[in-house]
């Protein structure tokens, strides 16, 4: 049987070319296209050259766009392959596991760490090996596909900035891998029975501080003055310094937690947070109402959020409810 895929270029080292300046991604969906081998007569693929971005220029504007794409052309073809650059790849691939909830189809995000017209380079791997999977009966919903291997995409990090392997599953196991055009499953993913369900809406005022050793709180008046949500990276398991404490206390009496939403998460990549090991952690559930990441990735713990905030009429218990149900395996508990 026939696949007829969807491949959407967005930019991206994958795409790139180097002139003077550096690599700039210029080339056409077709050009990238055309670097491929022939993959047979079962697979058929039209072009969508949707941006030509840099991913570190990738807002959640083009997310919107991009599952907007998706949602247009989603009964037309029976897979997509999204070519993205690979710095926020994760964060891409966690939004639309968010704004794309449910999908019976296969959207698969790849790129590279060398263009594809490079003379050695995983592009071609990586497109070919994404191809490929979206081409397959059993593929379903939103995942990275690169170097061999298949990343859920709530569950993606980019770990390494120069080798291939640039991906890794964080607290998740790994979906499949792929050798030499096969796939290998590890997880059965069950086929939704329902049609998919399409969002198109985010509340970008999101803030992220990272705790660092000797930090002063200076700024989080204006922080919390400015966004609806602050994710605090916080130190171990959930560990925050006595230095924010008494501003950051202060900061949460003046709002409702709904009108000022805080979550805690970790800076260690794996294991997640446990914000009751230490005295400090606990003193701030104890007494204000707070969102814990647990043992999401931060890129999820970031569009989860944007995605939860858009539901403009939520009480604290639905932005509870809502934050904590899982989603695309984006959580364990």
């Amino acid at each position: 049987m026939k696949k007829h895929l969807l491949v959407i270029t967005t930019g991206g080292t994958i795409a790139s070319v180097k002139d003077e300046a550096g690599l700039v991604p210029s080339l056409t969906s077709e050009e990238l296209i055309s670097y491929l081998p022939e993959l047979g007569e079962d697979i058929m693929l039209t072009t969508k050259a949707l941006y030509s971005l840099d991913s570190t220029d990738i807002t959640p504007d083009h997310w919107l766009g991009l599952a907007k794409t998706i949602k247009d052309n989603y009964y037309k073809y029976d897979g997509f392959v999204v070519c993205h650059g690979t710095d926020t790849m994760a964060y891409t691939a966690a939004a639309l596991s968010y704004l794309i909830q449910g999908s019976s189809k296969p959207i698969v995000f790849t790129g590279a760490q060398k263009p594809i017209g490079f003379e050695i380079t995983d592009a071609k791997a990586n497109l070919r090996d994404s191809i490929l999977y979206a081409a397959d009966d059993e593929s379903m919903g939103v995942q990275i596909v690169f170097d061999g291997e298949v990343i859920t995409g709530t569950r993606a990090k980019k770990t390494k900035s120069l080798s291939y392997a640039a991906f890794s599953s964080i607290n998740y196991p790994l979906l499949a891998s792929i050798h030499e055009g096969r796939i290998i499953r590890y997880m059965k993913q069950k086929k939704p029975e329902t049609a998919p369900v399409f969002y198109d809406k985010l509340n970008k005022k999101v803030f992220l501080l990272k705790l660092t050793p000797g930090i002063t709180p200076v700024l989080l008046p204006e922080i919390f003055k400015n966004y609806d949500a602050i994710i605090i990276e916080s130190f171990g398991v959930g560990g925050i310094p006595e230095s924010l404490e008494e501003v950051l206390f202060v900061e949460l009496k003046k709002y409702r937690p709904e009108e000022k939403v805080l979550v805690m998460t970790t800076q260690v990549t794996y294991e997640g947070s446990h914000m009751e090991t230490y005295e400090v952690g606990k003193t701030l559930s104890d007494n204000f109402s707070i969102l814990e990441a647990r043992d999401m990735t931060l890129e999820a713990v970031v569009t989860k959020l944007m995605w939860v905030l858009a539901d403009e009429g939520l009480d604290w218990a639905g932005i509870c409810g809502k934050f904590y149900r899982p989603v695309a395996a984006d959580t364990l508990y």
